[in-house]
Order: structure tokens, then sequence, then C-alpha cells
């Protein structure tokens, strides 16, 4: 059995959400970002618990098939962002398509019609999320950065991050309060 949770986003939270089955006493085969497998069923009672739980540590189960489907490409795209860097330079509407089995074309439209944003800027979100984080480390220069997150130079980057932050790279990591975004909240 496999169940979608929403809000899943990073290693933490995989650890957080096993926990929670573990305390439940249901044996997970998988956790992945925003999907547990099960070894076995489980009953409602169950479920009413784990949601419960679930739902007091920030995440949500999901029931619908768009709502999966909207979790499963912003789960993809956060993964792609801040997980696998040198993967940022396949099509995204390529990878997309082909990690969820489905047309890009019906997952933009379900994504924009459910979301209000596009795919293309939902990723652009994430990827400005990616390059604070970078910048407030501080252990590489813009032109690295750019070049990780795939980025045609730094010009653009710095562009795309001031229309986004309202702020140039060099204005942010001047900033005292950097207003970070949870990438949950994106």
């Amino acid at each position: 059995m496999t169940l979608y949770i929403k809000n899943m986003v990073c290693a933490r939270c995989k650890m957080v959400v096993e926990s929670e089955f573990e305390k439940l006493g249901l044996q997970t085969i998988s956790v992945e970002l925003g999907e547990v497998e099960l070894q076995d069923e489980i009953n409602e009672h169950q479920k009413e618990v784990l949601l419960k739980n679930l739902q007091t540590l920030g995440f949500d189960l999901l029931d619908d098939k768009k709502t999966k489907t909207i979790e499963k490409i912003k789960n993809l795209i956060i993964d792609l962002v801040h997980h696998k860097n040198n993967d940022l330079k396949i099509n995204l509407s390529d990878y997309l398509a082909e990690n969820l089995s489905q047309d890009y074309n019906s997952l933009s439209n379900l994504f924009s019609e459910i979301e209000n944003i596009t795919i293309e800027k939902y990723f652009i979100s994430q990827k400005i999320e990616k390059v604070k984080e970078l910048l407030i480390y501080n252990e590489l220069s813009l032109s690295e950065i750019a070049d990780i997150l795939n980025y045609s130079n730094v010009a653009h980057l710095s562009n795309q991050f001031k229309k986004i932050t309202g702020f140039t790279p060099t204005s942010f990591k001047q900033l005292k309060d950097k207003n970070r975004i949870q990438i949950e909240n994106l």
C-alpha cells in the first residue's frame, strides 16, 4: 500500500514521517519525498491516528489523484533543485513527464489550475531559494552558483534573482535578515 504525504521536502522530513509510522507499528518498505510504501494495508483507525500525528508535525495525507500528482511534481522539482544539481541540465518538461509517466502539457495545466502558478515559475522559485541558501553559506562565488544551478551566466542569475526577491545577490548577502522562505511554503 502506498500513502502520499504533503510537505515532505527533505531528508529530515523523511526521518520524521518514518518515525511516526514506526510509533504506530506500521512497517514501511520505503519512505521517499511525498510517498510512503507500506508492507501491509492500514485500517481506518490507524489512518485517522496517523493523519492526526502527521498534521501535528505539518504534514498531511493526500487522497485525491490531482493533489497527489501536484505533490509529486513539487517533490520532483524540490529533489532536482536541492539534491541533484548535476541533473539540472536536463529539460524540466522531459524530466517530469518521464518520472510521472504523463504528458507534460497535462501536468502543466493541472499544476497551473490547482496552484495558480506555472510549473516553470515554481521551478524558478525553488532555484532562487537554493541561490539564497548558497549565498548565505558564502562558500561559493556567484559564478559557481550560476554553474551549479545551470544558469547560462551570472547576469541571467542576477536578473532572475532581482526579479523574484527585489535585491541583487550582493545586496541580499549584505542584509541582516535574509528572509528565506521554507521550501514547503513556496
